[in-house]
């Protein structure tokens, strides 16, 4: 499925978007670092972490990716999945579900709305397999912009968590 808005094409990722997404990885981790924000992603460039690069791969190949794009190059990133990560200490939904299990844009088209055209695919996704439930887990710290991001995007904040010492919120989306 191909979807249009706002000029974002947004089409199935693959393997070959790999680079792609982890330059648009290694981009947020400076970008965050040269906001100060140190601690959501730490400052190694995600390429450069071990296991980055392989935990791309399989997103790509065991979740069901998509990648935005603006004139034919890939600006965005999400990957959806039946549910959280193992490794997150969340609640499971007690239902069917969409995860969102990543959601990554290309800094250099920061405000063009990419990662809202990502989300709104996700709904519609939802949506077409019948399901009624979308969420997502960010970090919840420093001002609290991520959660905010959601929240502007239709999901409501649910469960608090920390993972180590990283503190994370669930948002939820209900779908009719």
């Amino acid at each position: 499925m191909n979807d249009t808005t706002h000029g974002i094409r947004i089409r199935p990722g693959g393997l070959a978007d790999a680079p792609a997404i982890l330059d648009m990885l290694d981009g947020a981790v400076a970008w965050m670092n040269a906001r100060g924000n140190t601690e959501q992603w730490g400052t190694t460039p995600y390429s450069q972490k071990p296991g980055g690069a392989a935990r791309v791969e399989r997103y790509l190949t065991e979740n069901t990716p998509y990648i935005a794009e603006l004139d034919g190059m890939p600006a965005g990133a999400m990957v959806l999945d039946s549910g959280p990560s193992p490794q997150m200490p969340i609640a499971p939904a007690g239902e069917p579900e969409l995860y969102v299990r990543l959601l990554v844009s290309d800094r250099r088209h920061a405000g063009l709305g990419v990662g809202a055209a990502l989300l709104a695919h996700a709904a519609g996704e939802t949506r077409r397999a019948g399901l009624e439930l979308l969420r997502v887990d960010c970090w919840a710290g420093g001002g609290g912009e991520l959660v905010a991001f959601y929240e502007r995007n239709g999901f409501t904040p649910t469960d608090r968590f920390l993972s180590d010492a990283w503190p994370g919120q669930v948002l939820a989306q209900r779908l009719v």
